[in-house]
Parts: C-alpha cells; structure tokens; sequence
C-alpha cells in the first residue's frame, strides 16, 4: 500500500532537493549552466512528464519547458483536459548542456538519483518519458522511442509511457498523431475522460 506524504513534507523534501542540486558540482554542467532546472508542478500529481534536459530558455528562467518545446507540451497537457499545475514535469538533467547537445551516460548518472528522489516525493501514477533519452535514462541503451512510444511499461513500480520528444513533434508535425495516441493511453490508464480528437 502506497502512503502519500503530506503536502508541508513533500515541500520540505524539495526545498531540500533544490537545495542540493543548487550546490551540486557533480560534472562540469554545473560551471555552464546559468539556473538549475529542478521541475515543476503539482507535488500531489498523478502524472509526471520527464524529458530530456533543460534547453537555453529553461536554463535562463530555472523552470522546466519554457521555450517552444515547452509551449508545446503545455498545449498537450491542456488537450488532455489537464493543465501544467496539475502535473508535475521533470527533466533527466538538472543542467543545461553546451549548444543542446545530447547529455553524456556520465551526466546522466550523476543526475539520476536527484529524478529518483523527486519520483519518491511525487510518488505518481504514471511517468510520461518525452524522447529518445529519457528512455535510455531509466531503460538502458536498447530503448527505442519509435519502438516504445505508446507502450505500458514499468519502472519501479511506477507505470510508465513513452512518447516523442515536443522538439521532435515541432520538426516532424505528422508524428502528432502518434504522440496523442500515446497520451489518450495515458489518460486510459489514469482512468480519465478522453477528449475529443484534437
């Protein structure tokens, strides 16, 4: 049986979190970076979106999915019949890499446990991975988001969907579809109304 944490703990334990990543020098992001990017959203959320890393809009504001990509998602999450306050939206990387590039297995490792750690707070009911890399973070090098989008997975008990990447939807608009296909699974699984097609 799953207790939830009260509220006043659950922003204690961030607070802390944000804390820690602030100070943290774990890999050389932390001497590029202009804000960390903890995440944002409901600490009580059911649902957690976890993309990929902050791009330069989000390291300039310290807030997750802020620039176009982010746009995007906040439409997604709108067209599901939600809005962003009522999820919680997380990146593998607390730090912006240099020019977007793809965060290296070593960037990636030292970040883990701080997505863990706020997963054990949230304690959601689904996980939505945004792209390629958020896949290989917690599934290892033979993931495949053109494989897997879509699909039930688990990761720690948690259920977890896949889907494409907002930056990947804003280059190829026809994978769309798929995507809301993926989310209409999401909302299935959290046993929410499924809007009409958007």
């Amino acid at each position: 049986m799953k207790i939830k944490m009260i509220s006043v703990d659950k922003t204690r334990y961030i607070r802390a979190l944000e804390a820690r990543v602030k100070k943290c020098k774990r890999c050389s992001l932390a001497f590029t970076r202009n804000n960390p990017v903890i995440g944002e959203g409901n600490l009580n959320a059911r649902l957690m979106f976890i993309g990929e890393a902050p791009g330069e809009q989000e390291d300039l504001q310290g807030r997750p999915f802020v620039g176009k990509s982010g746009q995007l998602l906040t439409r997604i999450i709108q067209a599901m019949g939600l809005s962003r306050e009522e999820v919680y939206i997380a990146n593998i990387l607390k730090c912006r890499p240099p020019g977007n590039r793809d965060p290296y297995p070593q960037e990636i490792e030292n970040c883990l446990p701080y997505l863990f750690f706020q997963m054990e707070i949230i304690r959601p009911e689904i996980l939505v991975l945004l792209g390629r890399i958020a896949g290989i973070a917690l599934f290892g090098t033979q993931f495949s988001i053109t494989r897997m989008h879509g699909q039930l997975l688990y990761f720690r008990g948690i259920k977890v969907i896949p889907s494409f990447h907002p930056a990947y939807l804003l280059l190829n608009p026809r994978a769309k579809k798929l995507a809301w296909e993926d989310m209409k699974n999401v909302l299935k699984q959290l046993n929410l109304p499924i809007p009409d097609k958007q």
